[in-house]
């Protein structure tokens, strides 16, 4: 049976920016959910719904940062429908952020509060595509976005985009801890899992701590490990043929 490739995105993240990995793969059924719809720590049921497969579908997982948590969560609860697993600089189950800032806290509602202010008189409108182009420029090496000018701005400059990027990190840090819990002991049932892990431009100054810790999220889940010296946090943009490989292979 054909496997099914669906793409887990990461914080702020859209469907157009991976599509030069969908090009590379043109004889796989490649699938990516868009956040923006669909929260990415969404529980699994929604993601599948998101990506739209079969119930019987075999399914290989490529997930992105907080989008590499999702889609491990996913390999661990439901072992016997994922049969592939590629983490591409994924976050670590360390990353629980602050617990004063959770969702639903004192700290969460006023952040959201400005938030909603802020789109509210058009700020995102007026910096989300300036915001945009930082986060290529810091997070790739390559700078080269695959996003167009209309769909930047359509996308950041949305009144409530930064409430959505903020939904998304706060979210991310209880779904860290809850996949910290799932590999604390022993994984015994995990898809092959290959680690991609970005060590080369602004990821350098800590490439060292951030290699370590992506070793020990491989020792947990039998997985092997890829350095990419020459890509930043941004792997679909800088060396989306290295993620096409890890899927082949």
């Amino acid at each position: 049976m054909t496997v099914t490739w669906i793409v887990v995105p990461g914080l702020a993240e859209t469907p157009e920016e991976f599509g030069r990995l969908v090009e590379l793969l043109p004889d796989e059924d490649v699938r990516v959910i868009d956040p923006w719809r669909t929260p990415i720590a969404s529980d699994v049921d929604a993601l599948r719904a998101a990506a739209g497969v079969r119930p019987d579908a075999e399914i290989g997982l490529i997930g992105h940062s907080i989008g590499g948590l999702a889609a491990l969560r996913w390999a661990l609860t439901r072992p016997l429908e994922v049969t592939r697993l590629v983490l591409v600089d994924s976050s670590l189950t360390s990353e629980t952020g602050w617990r004063a800032f959770y969702p639903g806290t004192r700290g969460d509602r006023a952040v959201r509060a400005v938030a909603r202010f802020l789109g509210r008189v058009g700020v995102p409108q007026l910096l989300g595509p300036a915001l945009r182009r930082l986060i290529v420029r810091l997070g790739s090496t390559s700078n080269h976005d695959l996003l167009s000018k209309a769909t930047a701005k359509a996308r950041y400059g949305e009144a409530t985009s930064w409430l959505l990027f903020w939904d998304e990190l706060a979210s991310s840090w209880e779904l860290a801890a809850e996949v910290a819990k799932l590999t604390a002991g022993p994984v015994s049932t995990i898809a092959p899992t290959t680690l991609l892990v970005a060590t080369g431009g602004t990821s350098r100054p800590t490439a060292k701590s951030w290699l370590a810790g992506q070793q020990h999220l491989a020792n947990a889940l039998h997985a092997t490990v890829e350095v990419l010296p020459d890509s930043a946090h941004l792997v679909h943009l800088d060396r989306p043929d290295a993620i096409a490989t890890a899927v082949r292979r």
